[in-house]
């Protein structure tokens, strides 16, 4: 049996013990009831710019000589020497090419015994007439065979003397398209010479859809492999009239404003080209990062009213780098979220970062 005395201790411990934990509760009640600590997102802000209403048109093509000739022989034959190199200066009239003359000078030769021989027969031919040995009409088939005779000796005669290839004018020899001991038709390209002083342009295709948005003179923006992270500028400067038979695309080029660069023909280039009509009706730019739930052409973007984050519904005309062109939304000259959009909920207070 307890005795009293222990009765009384266990009475109050107990008492104390529902004390403590009454006390906690209220406590806890106490922090329950105190103000919540407001989150903030910290965010950073982009400007809402002004552009042109078409995309920039991005292409890639290859550098060449401005004006460039195809070089090539007017006669068939074995190449016997090439006196120039890629990258060689060539003055007006310097010989280039020869080719081997020894079929060439043959038919000559064969040419001229031919003639010799129809001249020969129209002499006999005409005194026989005169003595009335031979009928008129077979002293004119004897000047037909003479006059056949003597334009097969004009013509090889010709061959002859173009069987080689002069410099028609100063320029750089941009690429040789064949070797010495090579067999060549007539009209082959053998050299292509450029007029280095007129410039070099960049040559590139366009669907009709992209072509009809250009005009010449229209800005392009040029990076070329050669020369990573810089940029070059030139301008449209010629357009195709019609489209290349077996891709079905156009021709352009941009004149390019080398700015000091050294370039070559074959470099490969990437062109950005802004339509010029664009600039017509411009549209709102807003960065990219500012862009939240897009869904086709329709999307939104944040900005800050009074602290707090506003989600505005947006129309996206097209893409464009970096920028989003819009058809419907905030106006030129506001500022939209960036940095942080993806975190934001329409209402949650914010923090601006510069």
């Amino acid at each position: 049996m307890y005795s009293l005395r222990s009765r009384s201790f266990l009475l109050l411990t107990a008492a104390m013990l529902i004390s403590l934990i009454t006390l906690a509760g209220c406590n806890g009640n106490a922090n329950t009831s105190a103000d919540p600590v407001v989150r903030t997102v910290p965010v950073r802000l982009g400007a809402v710019e002004s552009g042109p209403s078409l995309p920039a048109i991005e292409t890639s093509g290859l550098i060449a000589a401005k004006d460039e000739l195809r070089l090539a022989v007017k006669v068939g034959g074995v190449i016997r020497k090439i006196s120039v190199a890629e990258g060689d200066r060539v003055s007006k009239g310097q010989r280039l090419v020869e080719l081997e003359l020894t079929e060439v000078e043959a038919s000559v030769e064969q040419a001229r015994q031919a003639h010799k021989k129809a001249r020969q027969d129209l002499v006999r031919g005409e005194k026989l007439y005169q003595e009335q040995v031979v009928t008129l009409d077979q002293l004119e088939a004897l000047r037909a065979s003479e006059a056949s005779a003597a334009a097969a000796l004009q013509a090889a005669r010709f061959n002859a003397s173009h069987a080689l290839i002069e410099a028609p004018r100063d320029g750089l020899i941009q690429r040789r398209l064949a070797k010495a001991g090579e067999t060549v038709a007539a009209g082959t390209p053998i050299l292509i010479l450029g007029a280095d002083d007129q410039g070099y342009v960049i040559r590139a295709s366009l669907s009709d859809r992209e072509l009809v948005q250009l005009q010449s003179g229209d800005r392009a923006s040029i990076e070329l492999d050669a020369y990573p992270g810089e940029q070059l500028s030139g301008e449209v400067s010629m357009l195709g009239a019609a489209a290349d038979p077996r891709s079905g695309t156009f021709p352009v080029e941009v004149q390019v404003n080398a700015q000091g660069r050294r370039l070559a023909s074959g470099m490969v280039a990437k062109l950005s080209l802004t339509p010029s009509s664009g600039a017509q009706a411009a549209l709102a730019y807003v960065p990219i990062a500012a862009i939240v739930e897009g869904n086709g052409q329709r999307a939104s973007v944040y900005n800050i009213v009074e602290g707090r984050a506003k989600r505005v519904s947006v129309d996206v005309a097209f893409i464009d780098g970096d920028r989003v062109a819009l058809s419907n939304g905030p106006s030129v000259g506001s500022q939209v979220v960036t940095d942080g959009a993806l975190f934001l909920a329409d209402g949650d207070p914010v923090r601006v970062h510069d």
